[in-house]
C-alpha cells in the first residue's frame, strides 16, 4: 500500500471509529468552525458547493442552507459512517439541495469549473500532498469562486493533547507522533506558503485564538473517542484503554479548557 492510500486508509478507519461519538455536545466545536468557515464565504442564493472532507455536515448543512433551494451542496468524505449521520441531519432538516456522498476529494471526477466554491474544513492535512490536493480542489471551482481552508492553529487541545501522548507513551511508544500533519500550515504564514506552493496568490487569511470548555477530564475523553485520537485507541484493548485514560485524565485534572485555536484561509480565483 502507498502513502497515499495507506493515509486515506488510516483517516477512513478512525473517523468511521469515531462516529459513535462524533457528534456528542461536548465536540460542539466542529460544527461551530463549519459555520464560522461559510460564515467567512458570503455564499449567494443559487451558488454550487462542494465540500470536502465534510465529516457529519459541520460546514456543508450551513452551506445549504445558505445557497438555498436553488443553490446545491455536495458533501464528500471518506468515512461512510461520517456520511450517514450527515445524510439523517440534511434529512431532518429537509435539505433537498444537499448530497452526501462517500469518497476520496482527489477522485471526485468532477469537471473543471464544475463549482463556484470549494470548502475543507480540517482535512486537507489528511493527504500527504497537500500541494496536490489544493490544486486539485482548485481545478473544480470556476474563475471568480472560492477556495476555503480551515485548519488548526498551534497547540491543538493543549493541555489534553500533551497529556494524551504521555498515556500513549507508557503503553505503546511506537505508536507516539513526533509530527502532526496540520503543523506545517498551523499559522498564517505556513498556510499561505502551502497555498503559494500550489500557484495560488492573495488569500485572506485570519488566525482566530480559542478555547473550548471542559465541565470535566472526562469531557476530553469523549472528545478523543469522537475525533482522530480514534484510531490511536482502536489499538488497544479495553485493559490497556482503561489505563490510558484513568492516566489521561489525570494529567488534565482541574483544567476547564482546551485550546482551540484556528486558521481560516479564502483563495478568490
Amino acid at each position: 500500500m502507498g502513502e497515499l492510500d495507506e493515509a486515506k486508509a488510516k483517516a477512513a478507519a478512525a473517523y468511521n471509529a469515531a462516529a459513535d461519538h462524533f457528534d456528542h455536545p461536548v465536540s460542539s466545536f466542529w460544527h461551530r468552525f463549519g459555520r464560522r468557515t461559510v460564515e467567512r464565504l458570503a455564499l449567494q442564493e443559487g451558488e454550487r458547493v462542494l465540500d470536502v472532507c465534510c465529516g457529519s455536515g459541520g460546514s456543508a448543512l450551513p452551506a445549504a442552507e445558505a445557497v438555498g433551494p436553488k443553490g446545491t451542496v455536495v458533501a464528500v468524505d471518506l468515512a461512510e459512517r461520517l456520511v450517514a449521520l450527515g445524510e439523517a441531519k440534511a434529512r431532518e432538516k429537509r435539505l433537498a439541495n444537499l448530497e452526501f456522498k462517500t469518497g476520496d476529494m482527489l477522485a471526485l471526477g468532477y469537471r473543471d469549473a464544475s463549482f463556484d466554491v470549494v470548502v475543507c474544513v480540517f482535512g486537507i492535512f489528511f493527504v500527504p500532498d497537500m500541494v496536490a490536493a489544493t490544486r486539485e480542489l482548485w481545478r473544480m471551482f470556476r474563475p471568480g469562486g472560492r477556495l476555503a481552508i480551515t485548519t488548526w492553529g498551534p497547540d491543538l487541545f493543549e493541555p489534553a493533547n500533551g497529556a494524551f501522548w504521555d498515556a500513549i507513551q507508557a503503553e505503546r511508544p511506537d505508536l507516539v507522533k513526533g509530527f502532526n500533519p496540520w503543523e506545517r500550515i498551523s499559522t498564517p504564514a505556513g498556510l499561505r506558503d502551502m497555498l503559494g506552493d500550489a500557484d495560488i496568490s492573495g488569500p485572506d487569511i485570519v488566525a482566530e485564538a480559542g478555547s473550548h470548555p471542559l465541565n470535566s477530564p472526562e469531557d476530553w475523553w469523549l472528545i478523543a473517542m469522537g475525533s482522530g485520537y480514534r484510531g490511536t485507541l482502536a489499538q488497544f484493548d479495553p485493559a490497556t484503554m482503561a489505563r490510558v485514560r484513568e492516566k489521561n485524565l489525570a494529567g488534565i485534572a482541574g483544567y476547564k479548557a482546551i485550546t482551540t485555536n484556528v486558521v481560516y484561509g479564502v483563495a478568490t480565483k
